[in-house]
């Protein structure tokens, strides 16, 4: 049974369209900011619908393929929705749904109480809009436009407020970001020479004629750039510098999701254009050093902003670990990691948002006595923190046991290294957020080196009073409860891919099946291939 063309036809470019056309109509709108935010959440909440209508019929039915414009394939736009990049609308738009809702509740601006129009959550949408671009896009130029989409959005939402280090880690951003759109450029250079196509699933089918040296090549290229843009070691150094500095909203997202697009599109090239494994072993080692490094790099931080960006680094390394095995059992442990990581890596920046909020800081020498002062924030860490580390029965775990059960049964040296990185890995990210535990929330205030910097801030954990109207808040410690529902609310998310993992991992398994099987791809959008096209 295939999909409805008319039912996929309508939803398939909604991920892409709403928000676009949220953004344009919220930037019209820039002096009525309730109008604003009121169409921001409802534009995300009719994303999260529609990507959750798309899983359930990709699930059901299988990859289906969308030709924009009347253009038919390979020549026109094409989209295309299978269980994996369904997989990823789905987390995706639930976070960003959750985020916004947390920076309205913060109060957000995008510069200065003088600036008559905000920008801010236009830029959001824009942003949104570029990540399910480049989930569904079925062509490399369309994926390039969705990366692209994201750094001028990025740019902006990583400057709010142009002090001196937001301007200076954005710059640092965009330069990065820019070096990795210039290869990747390349790389899809090189791969019109080599195929005469940009229609991923008719390169595809022309790929294999491809002499093996220019194969790899191009494998190369398109690895280096999506390596940058995932902080795959050693192309992780910008990332640490660049999203501790930006509002905790937008540090949150950027560190869910934006690395998760740079992964994303790594599975996609290897298991459909490139899936004879010629560099499995080069990304072996580049996960088993991103691991490593990553965590040793979080291990001697003192904020707890840097330390999570070190361990965001850290468990990329897990996700690469899953694709380079070119294993079915691999690729649906990487997919669940994906998944789990989005939402717990957010939800752990959210976190330190309030933490800031209600402490005045996120340095671990000025942080004491947060469990006694605010026990349901000690709870929305502890959560999230443990799941991160690995404890069963959360879900980090669930992941980590099914990427360690495939790196054993491929069952070669790197792999069984790999293992042990991963484990080694587990083991020290656990020491890492203990850590934190131990001097923020368990230790008294007084014993802080720096500790007596927001005595004054009240025990209150929410503030009742919320202010709509988003004046400057002079009080340290009292929260707006739009900022601890949605981070409540992916808490509960977090545990909920533990309690149905797994229905959550039967989805995975097939959506790994998918990716060995190429024909479901190039079928749905080439049509049933009796040669090549």
């Amino acid at each position: 049974m295939t999909l409805s063309p008319d039912l996929i036809d309508t939803l398939a470019p909604l991920p892409v369209l709403i928000p676009l056309l949220a953004a344009a109509t919220t930037l019209v709108l820039g002096r009525r900011p309730r109008a604003q935010r009121y169409i921001t959440i409802g534009a995300l909440i009719a994303v999260v619908a529609v990507s959750s209508m798309l899983l359930f019929l990709a699930d059901r039915d299988g990859t289906a393929a969308v030709q924009v414009g009347g253009w038919d394939s390979p020549i026109g736009i094409t989209l295309v929705v299978d269980r994996l990049s369904a997989i990823m609308l789905v987390v995706s738009s639930t976070v960003l749904l959750a985020v916004v809702v947390y920076a309205v509740g913060q109060g957000v601006r995008d510069g200065t109480e003088h600036q008559p129009t905000s920008i801010f959550l236009p830029t959001y949408l824009a942003l949104t809009a570029g990540i399910s671009n480049a989930f569904v896009a079925g062509d490399l130029f369309n994926l390039y436009v969705g990366f692209e989409v994201l750094l001028a959005a990025s740019f902006v939402l990583l400057t709010l407020g142009a002090s001196a280090d937001r301007v200076r880690a954005g710059v640092s951003y965009v330069m990065v970001s820019m070096v990795s759109s210039l290869i990747f450029l390349c790389g899809i250079a090189f791969a019109y020479a080599a195929t005469g196509t940009l229609n991923l699933a008719h390169m595809a089918t022309r790929m294999d004629s491809v002499p093996a040296g220019t194969r790899t090549a191009i494998f190369g290229v398109l690895l280096v750039a999506f390596g940058i843009k995932a902080a795959v070691f050693p192309l992780s150094n910008w990332l640490p510098d660049s999203y501790p500095t930006a509002p905790a909203p937008v540090t949150a997202v950027f560190a869910g999701l934006l690395t998760k697009v740079g992964v994303y599109a790594i599975i996609r090239i290897h298991t459909l254009l490139f899936p004879g494994g010629e560099l499995d072993n080069v990304l072996m080692v580049c996960g088993l050093l991103t691991m490593v490094v990553g965590i040793l790099g979080a291990i001697a931080q003192s904020d707890i902003k840097r330390l999570l960006s070190f361990t965001l680094v850290s468990h990329i390394g897990y996700m690469v670990f899953g694709v380079a095995l070119s294993t079915e059992a691999g690729l649906s442990g990487a997919i669940y990691y994906v998944a789990h990581h989005i939402i717990v890596q957010t939800t752990l920046f959210l976190v330190v948002g309030l933490i800031e909020r209600q402490a005045g800081s996120s340095s671990l020498r000025r942080l004491g006595g947060l469990a006694a002062a605010s026990p349901v924030l000690a709870i929305l860490f502890l959560i999230p923190a443990l799941n991160l580390g690995g404890i069963p029965p959360f879900s980090g775990f669930i992941g980590k046991i099914a990427l360690l059960q495939a790196g054993a049964a491929q069952g070669s040296v790197l792999a069984w290294l790999l293992v042990a990185g991963g484990t080694v890995t587990s083991l020290l990210t656990l020491y890492v957020v203990a850590r934190v535990w131990t001097k923020a929330f368990w230790r008294s205030r007084a014993d802080a080196p720096e500790g007596v910097l927001a005595d004054r801030a009240p025990s209150a954990l929410i503030d009742e009073s919320f202010d709509i109207d988003f004046e400057e808040r002079a009080d340290v410690g009292r929260m707006p409860a739009f900022m601890l529902v949605p981070t409540v609310g992916l808490v509960l998310v977090g545990l909920a891919l533990s309690v149905f993992a797994g229905p959550i991992i039967d989805i995975t398994d097939r959506a790994a099946a998918d990716l060995r099987d190429r024909s479901n791809y190039i079928d749905a959008v080439l049509g049933p291939q009796d040669g090549e096209r």
